[in-house]
């Protein structure tokens, strides 16, 4: 049975361009296509989430524009709880233009719009969400004032915190204090560590660097490497599953809403949630665009008993 996840984060409209390769610096190219679909880490999050069959509540804000009821009615759609998502009336929707090139990689600007607007105002009446969900998903396109605010409060119910510290930046020492499990990169785990990851030695390094920090599970995603993980009973490296990829939009958000779906709150199943996780996102690579290349429950079961 899956869990009951509450997500706090970003909505936006993501817009992506295809293109065969990326301009130079006052280059003007033509795109081969263009498309609009929902996104937002916290969005992707979320519906990775719900895909997989959680039952899943989002913390957040959009714009009263058209692109902000798009997104409501779009959550709804997915079956998320989108009560606890306010609407600003001044300020715009958050929005992303992704621009893809042929090899299948992406460079993304974020107007963060009403996901940066948001106070700990949000979180009223969030008391009755937390205290039925096993786990807390935040990120940082949102400000950390309200991540750690929503995490105290967690916290102070039996909530599990988990922090994709996505995208790289200064974090604040006391949200990692108040964070149980967090799942950056290799260049988000420098970023926070000072340390490069070259190999599972730097890896356990940076897992004691966050201890130190208070954190005291770290998961790595390593791209087409695997995913590292260092708990207080185990660690290790569970590799990736080889996959010819299309677009890497949302990726890891599908890495991480899908684990924690599955994922059980002592970790017991540490290792069969991060394999679950990571077929997830390998179909997601296989498709275009972000939240519309997240799989369901049952391709992921499927792709896993092929």
């Amino acid at each position: 049975m899956a869990n009951k996840i509450a997500v706090l984060g970003s909505i936006n409209i993501d817009t992506t361009y295809r293109v065969n390769e990326f301009p130079k610096p006052g280059q003007t190219i033509q795109a081969l296509s263009k498309s609009s679909t929902g996104g937002g880490k916290g969005n992707n999050q979320a519906v990775a989430a719900a895909r997989s069959e959680a039952q899943t509540y989002f913390i957040g804000m959009v714009g009263t524009d058209d692109e902000g009821k798009f997104m409501l009615e779009n959550l709804a759609e997915e079956g998320i709880n989108t009560d606890l998502i306010s609407q600003n009336k001044e300020i715009g929707t958050g929005t992303a233009l992704v621009t893809l090139n042929s090899a299948g990689q992406n460079d993304i600007m974020v107007y963060g719009g009403a996901n940066q607007a948001m106070t700990t105002e949000v979180l009223t009446g969030s008391e009755v969400v937390l205290a039925q969900v096993d786990f807390l998903l935040a990120q940082n396109e949102t400000p950390q004032e309200v991540t750690l605010a929503a995490f105290k409060l967690a916290k102070s119910l039996g909530v599990t915190t988990i922090f994709n510290p996505a995208p790289a930046g200064k974090i604040m020492l006391t949200l990692l204090e108040y964070t149980d499990i967090i799942i950056p990169n290799e260049t988000e785990c420098q970023a926070l560590t000072g340390s490069e990851i070259t190999d599972e030695a730097s890896m356990q390094a940076a897992a004691n660097a966050f201890k130190e920090m208070g954190v005291g599970t770290l998961l790595i995603t390593l791209g087409s490497k695997g995913v590292y993980y260092s708990t207080p009973s185990s660690q290790g490296l569970v590799p990736a599953f080889k996959v010819q990829a299309l677009d890497t939009t949302a990726a890891g958000d599908t890495f991480i809403g899908a684990l924690a779906s599955q994922l059980n709150k002592d970790l017991s199943n540490i290792v069969p949630a991060l394999t679950y996780a990571q077929k997830a996102s390998s179909l997601a690579v296989q498709k275009m665009g972000a939240a519309s290349s997240i799989p369901s429950a049952e391709e992921i079961r499927a792709a896993l008993t092929r």
